[in-house]
């Protein structure tokens, strides 16, 4: 059977950045369908967003495409536009390269779920945090500043 049983699929929840960075984007929750399914050339995650969460810090990606749909709820997307209000169905494409930061902030009085769709590319990766001094650089788990020195691990 081909049919994912997402709940059977084990909730996962924290968030690695180091503090106070981490502090905004506690709380979310998701399922990675796609590493359930056996995927290894792209992720695919189902993730709950409550009030007052973010669901990253305003990041972009060098070697990864990502893809983002509202299903419940009501989300703010930010970007270097500006930001603007996604419901059901909204959804969102951001190419890898482009350097207009983007995420989420659930800035309603309910839980927002999103499908996140994304391709992975670990070894050559390295995204880039528009807003604060951080970069997470290809095959390394830690978080740098801009200027390369470490920030220490955060264990979630």
């Amino acid at each position: 059977m081909k049919k994912l049983n997402t709940d059977a699929i084990p909730t996962e929840s924290g968030c690695n950045y180091p503090p106070p960075f981490d502090a905004p984007c506690l709380g979310s929750t998701w399922h990675r369908l796609g590493r359930a399914a056996g995927l290894t050339a792209f992720g695919v995650n189902l993730s709950r967003i409550p009030p007052g969460v973010w669901s990253s810090q305003r990041h972009w990606h060098t070697h990864e495409d990502e893809f983002v749909m509202v299903l419940e709820g009501e989300l703010i997307l930010v970007t270097d536009s500006g930001e603007e209000t996604f419901g059901p169905g909204d959804c969102a494409a951001f190419k890898a390269g482009d350097r207009d930061g983007h995420h989420l902030i659930n800035r309603s009085n309910r839980d927002a779920v999103i499908l996140e769709v994304g391709n992975s590319d670990p070894e050559h990766d390295r995204c880039v945090y528009s807003d604060i001094d951080m970069v997470a650089e290809p095959g390394v788990q830690a978080y740098f500043h801009r200027d390369g020195t470490p920030y220490p691990l955060n264990k979630v």
